[in-house]
């Protein structure tokens, strides 16, 4: 299982600075990948392709960009772009957002969201690759080509968490990129559903990328208080709150990885024997936590490279 890390998004004139430095060492510390939300602060690919640029031996994702406020050609266009920028490192990672956000926010349709999904891939998929898109749906329809350089091939994932979207990701895309879904609903939904999938469509394993907030600390229950209050909106939102059900998990804060190094090792190593293929750290602590925190995951970043030898 590769380790990975999520970035933290800081503000003001310097963001992209500080984003290229959070870049750096992450590399640096010998992680295998980093990972930027895609919300309401900086464009995820634009920010990547910009401060990405120049860092070699790491993999860049977008997690997650939400396809709806894009056509696909757009998006297309924009992620060969920031892939031609990062050297062929990018991955992009698309998903639907939240119905409060497409409806209430940007006032587009919510309805039929995974039909929009397998429609949107259609267009997405062959130009990516080099190829014109000719689709008429009944959510999308295009006619175009893209004449942006490919330096490589852009891997795509979904964000899935219904059993329709996994299974798509798994027919159609290169895995699935998952938040706030404890290691039971991973073991016995998440990666059975998506592997079926992908091999009926006689496709090789998918990626399960695992996102989840961790933290070494010697106050487990004050770290997954403050869990509990970083992350509360991820408790309502209803795609989460079905995993979080799922789990019997009553929020967030219970499906944080927190504990001494000992008990984070192995709440991740559990992660592994569950099917995950990347295990991405949300990290949240502060302080010595924050510092205990980064020295485990460099040790098993470390650790699982010599295993992939």
């Amino acid at each position: 299982m590769r380790i990975g890390t999520s970035l933290v998004e800081s503000q003001g004139p310097q963001a992209l600075a500080h984003l290229h430095d959070e870049i750096r060492t992450a590399a640096d510390d010998g992680f295998s990948s980093v990972w930027m939300a895609h919300i309401f602060g900086l464009d995820a690919l634009t920010a990547l392709a910009v401060a990405g640029r120049g860092i070699d031996g790491i993999e860049i994702g977008t997690a997650v960009v939400p396809t709806y406020p894009r056509h696909p050609a757009v998006l297309a266009q924009q992620a060969l772009t920031a892939a031609l920028a990062l050297g062929g490192r990018l991955v992009l990672v698309i998903g639907l957002s939240h119905k409060i956000v497409i409806e209430d926010m940007y006032g587009y349709s919510f309805d039929a969201p995974a039909v929009h999904m397998d429609e949107y891939l259609s267009i997405l998929l062959p130009l990516l690759s080099g190829q014109p898109a000719s689709f008429e749906g009944t959510t999308m329809r295009a006619g175009i080509g893209l004449s942006v350089p490919r330096d490589a091939d852009v891997p795509v994932m979904l964000a899935a968490m219904g059993r329709r979207m996994l299974r798509l990701a798994g027919q159609r895309t290169a895995g699935t990129i998952l938040w706030m879904t404890g290691p039971a609903t991973t073991r016995d939904y998440i990666v059975p559903t998506i592997n079926e999938a992908a091999q009926k469509a006689g496709k090789p394993p998918p990626r399960v990328v695992c996102i989840l907030p961790v933290c070494v600390t010697d106050d487990p229950d004050g770290a997954r208080g403050r869990a509990a209050k970083v992350f509360e909106i991820y408790g309502q939102l209803p795609s989460y709150r079905a995993m979080l059900d799922r789990e019997g998990a009553q929020g967030p804060a219970d499906v944080a990885i927190v504990g001494s190094e000992d008990e984070v090792a192995a709440q991740i190593a559990a992660l592994a024997d569950a099917g995950v293929t990347d295990f991405v750290a949300g990290e949240f602590a502060a302080g010595d936590d924050r510092r205990r925190t980064r020295a485990l995951l460099k040790t098993l970043t470390a650790q699982a490279e010599e295993t992939g030898r």
